[in-house]
């Protein structure tokens, strides 16, 4: 066998231009079919990782994905709302170490606006248990400040001291309706790769205040109150969209959402965010299956060229395995040279893929991090990534029966044809 494989190697050398190109499509094929699923797996992570360190989210009584939406991706509009006495009830619970309001209804130029506090800042985690940070300015103190996610100030150019003016709905074309009292910037939040680089954050008092003169969802007629005065009324919340609980003990997370579900002053629903993000994913998962079958059918068209290039060139080679025959070889020889030297060219072009992957990887790393907030760490290959790359080699020995086979039948027909 060893003489064999040495054979195979010489001759795939003679041939190095035309199939070192075979290499390199096979390779493009590999690091592209690779480098979707490590995508696609740190995408998962990413999205599963969206709100982190919480145990449960309570809202109003609706479908889990329905308040997953609106309470981690401000996505929609929450059916219903939660009295603000019903949020200190549970907050005031035993079990409970922390908890966010989430106020939501109104938008900046399509940006959704999330009304909160500064426990927000405090105890909010994504990815990887990180807490976020500011990349100018401070968190809101003042009554009429907000804080922005790093894309909603990076694409409408926005900095810390800069004033803005909300709108009414969450609409993108709604029109500007609360422009008599303007925000501004306290801050900029880092980029997270979550949905709060795409919220403008505000404070709960900021949410009342800015919708004392509006009933009903339209301003009263005849009334407008001016930013001025909006101190002298009672600003506390009456009620809220939803809020984020963190628990002192994980182990009393069912314990706490059967209380909360159980809860006589109102109908509330309370989810696990991990369990939810999971049926989300499954929804929305269809598309990352779909560029991994379009990766795999790049590979296969990459095998496919190498079938065609060594198909195309035994002619030319009758005249090397007639004298591979002349002293001695075998058919069955000629027939396990032509497989091994398949796999020996999808062996180079995996290895080469995996270089380009790695290279690409970590060239493009700091960019994933600082504009999508996706975390690529420098791997070679992961263990969801071998089966990958060892379907692709096992496709490449079938591929190579095809030329091997062919090569078998020139190889006896030579053979068994006297030569004068």
């Amino acid at each position: 066998m060893s003489h064999l494989v040495l054979l195979a190697l010489r001759s795939a050398w003679n041939r190095r231009l035309t199939l070192g190109l075979v290499v390199l499509t096979i390779a493009l094929s590999v690091t592209m079919l690779l480098g979707v699923e490590r995508l696609r797996h740190h995408a998962q992570e990413g999205f599963a990782q969206s709100v982190a360190g919480t145990d449960l989210i309570v809202g109003a009584r609706s479908s889990p994905v329905q308040l997953l939406l609106f309470s981690v991706f401000h996505v929609g509009e929450p059916t219903g709302s939660m009295r603000w006495d019903s949020a200190m009830h549970i907050a005031a619970h035993p079990a409970v170490a922390w908890t966010i309001p989430l106020s939501l209804g109104d938008s900046h130029r399509g940006y959704p606006v999330l009304g909160t506090n500064g426990d927000y800042f405090l105890h909010y985690r994504h990815g990887d248990a990180r807490a976020l940070e500011f990349s100018s300015g401070r968190p809101f103190t003042r009554l009429f400040e907000a804080v922005l996610g790093a894309e909603v100030a990076e694409r409408l150019g926005y900095r810390a001291g800069d004033r803005i003016s909300l709108s009414h709905g969450m609409q993108e074309g709604a029109l500007t309706a609360h422009d008599d009292k303007p925000f501004t910037v306290a801050g900029v939040l880092k980029r997270t790769g979550t949905p709060v680089d795409r919220t403008v954050h505000v404070s709960l008092e900021a949410i009342e205040a800015i919708h004392l003169d509006w009933q009903g969802g339209a301003r009263l007629p005849g009334m407008q109150i001016p930013s001025e005065f909006v101190r002298k009324f009672d600003l506390s919340p009456k009620q809220i969209s939803g809020m984020l609980v963190g628990l002192k003990s994980r182990a009393a997370v069912f314990r706490m959402q059967r209380h909360v579900i159980e809860y006589e002053g109102e109908a509330l629903l309370a989810i696990l965010p991990g369990v939810a993000l999971g049926q989300l994913w499954q929804v929305v998962g269809v598309v990352e299956q779909s560029l991994l079958l379009v990766s795999a059918l790049v590979v296969l068209v990459g095998l496919c060229g190498l079938v065609a290039v060594v198909l195309a060139g035994l002619n030319e080679r009758r005249r090397e395995l007639a004298i591979l025959r002349s002293v001695g070889a075998q058919p069955a020889d000629i027939f396990l040279m032509l497989v091994i030297e398949g796999f020996a060219l999808a062996c180079a072009g995996c290895a080469l893929g995996l270089l380009l992957l790695s290279l690409g990887g970590a060239a493009i790393a700091p960019f994933a991090e600082a504009h999508f907030g996706l975390s690529l760490p420098l791997a070679l290959l992961s263990a969801q990534e071998l089966p990958l790359l060892a379907a692709v080699l096992a496709t490449a020995v079938l591929a190579s029966l095809v030329p091997g086979y062919r090569a078998y039948r020139l190889s006896l027909a030579d053979g068994l044809t006297p030569r004068l």
